[in-house]
């Protein structure tokens, strides 16, 4: 197994901590945790601007095209600056749900926005008393013939304040704890 870094996975790292470091010292921290939303709007757009925000969007859709490599990179600047953004919940996790779940509509409408942060997303999955399990899905949706309905709780729903679209996860069949329903 060859465990070194790409030329490209390298640029990246470099590129993202020397924007963390020479930007994000422990006073302009306090400053973004000041802002209304906790956190920068500003940086939010300069991580837009590096293409972070497409880091897994395929580069078909207008993204990175990276992987779980590219992604710790990027993780391991935001974490040692202690970024405030809401990167892996307002940008990670939103476009890989939509490149696993969504229909093939889905994606090629929804993924070159998130990219381009055009659009902001959040995840509803986290379901009261689920601790964090993946597959205790209580809420259910069903179709009653003009969409789908939903019925049961979320929360919490990081960035759900500021999002454009909610992603809900729902069970249309199976049991609480089925991964398939």
């Amino acid at each position: 197994m060859n465990f070194e870094l790409t030329e490209d996975q390298r640029l990246l790292r470099d590129a993202v901590g020397r924007l963390m470091a020479e930007t994000y010292g422990f006073e302009a921290r306090r400053a973004h945790a000041r802002e209304p939303a906790g956190w920068s709007a500003a940086m939010w757009r300069r991580y837009a601007e590096m293409g972070l925000h497409g880091l897994l969007v395929p580069e078909a859709r207008g993204g990175h095209g990276g992987g779980g490599v590219e992604l710790m990179l990027v993780m391991q600047a935001l974490g040692r600056a202690l970024a405030l953004e809401p990167f892996l919940a307002g940008a990670v996790l939103p476009a890989a749900a939509i490149e696993q779940g969504g229909t093939p509509a889905q994606r090629a409408a929804l993924l070159p926005k998130l990219a381009d942060v055009s659009l902001r997303a959040a995840i509803a999955h986290a379901e009261p008393g689920s601790r964090g399990h993946p597959t205790d899905v209580r809420c259910t949706a069903y179709f009653n013939g003009n969409g789908w309905l939903l019925k049961g709780a979320k929360q919490p729903v990081l960035q759900a304040d500021g999002a454009d679209l909610l992603i809900v996860s729902a069970r249309v069949s199976g049991t609480r704890f089925d991964p398939d329903g």
